[in-house]
């Protein structure tokens, strides 16, 4: 299209502000230069010589003519400022296009404080661990050693461990190894209905586990003592680890009566046998119950 043709450089002439500021004489002296160059009679070989030669008088004519000159450049610089608005919006169209994509992009990213807390939450269980290992190792140290071989994990349910510890305080808990089994955890929740747990420390072997469990008070563990406690399928046996003598009032869920010789076997040799008897007598009580 005509309007489409940039007439000053097709005199090989600078355009906008700077074509608008040319002479005439100056134009007159491009066109004769640019003329000699595109003339047919040095151009034999170019089919377009004509066309193109013809297209360098019309855009002469028309820069040469003050009013259509003039016509010519306002066309230009609507042009111009035409492209500088499109320019303008394409810009702020990218740079909305990058915000949106940018708060995208951070609505999927994982929150940077909730990544801190997760990791302090790791540390944290890590740290209460290594705290419950060191405990155990300080109350092993003090119990009596294993005729074979046993399996011990601990939590730090209180402050102190089983080392220089009254032993009127702790409670001896027994119970067979089967599908329902007690953690630290769970002993301590079940016997802080008696008073305060201080800590849980258990035992372990292939066919029965055990637990001590260090209580505040000598009252938190005689309320404890002989209660039938834990899921029914799976009783636990709660004995003082030190026995007061008389304690046969403290079993009133155990229908064997206590005799005095059966008293002086649980501070002997005789208590893991009367430990199995009972804890049998509770596991046959809790399946009758089903």
């Amino acid at each position: 299209m005509e309007s489409e043709v940039d007439h000053y450089a097709v005199l090989g002439l600078p355009s906008g502000e700077e074509g608008a500021k040319l002479t005439e004489k100056e134009i007159s002296k491009a066109y004769k230069l640019k003329a000699l160059e595109l003339h047919p009679d040095k151009r034999r070989d170019d089919p377009s010589a004509h066309d193109n030669f013809q297209k360098l008088k019309s855009s002469y004519e028309i820069l040469k003519d003050e009013k259509a000159r003039k016509l010519f450049d306002d066309l230009l610089r609507v042009k111009r400022e035409r492209e500088r608005r499109q320019y303008q919006s394409d810009s702020k169209r990218r740079r909305m296009v990058s915000d949106l994509e940018e708060r995208e992009r951070a609505s999927f990213a994982p929150d940077s404080s909730m990544k801190a807390r997760d990791e302090e939450d790791r540390i944290s269980r890590k740290l209460k661990e290594e705290i419950a290992r060191i405990r155990a190792m300080h109350a092993n140290k003090g119990a009596p050693a294993s005729s074979g071989p046993t399996k011990k994990e601990t939590t730090g349910v209180g402050k102190e461990g089983g080392g220089g510890l009254e032993k009127e305080k702790v409670l001896k808990v027994s119970w067979e190894k089967g599908v329902v089994d007690y953690t630290a955890e769970k002993l301590g929740e079940i016997f802080s209905k008696f008073g305060k747990v201080e800590d849980v420390v258990i035992k372990g072997s292939k066919k029965k586990r055990s637990a001590l469990v260090v209580m505040s008070s000598r009252d938190a563990v005689t309320a404890a003592t002989g209660s039938v406690c834990g899921d029914l399928s799976n009783p636990l046996l709660v004995l003082p680890l030190q026995p007061a003598v008389p304690f046969a009032q403290d079993f009133p869920t155990v229908q064997t009566p206590v005799e005095s010789d059966t008293i002086s076997k649980l501070v002997g040799p005789g208590y893991q046998a009367f430990e199995d008897s009972v804890l049998e007598k509770l596991q046959k009580a809790a399946a009758k119950r089903k």
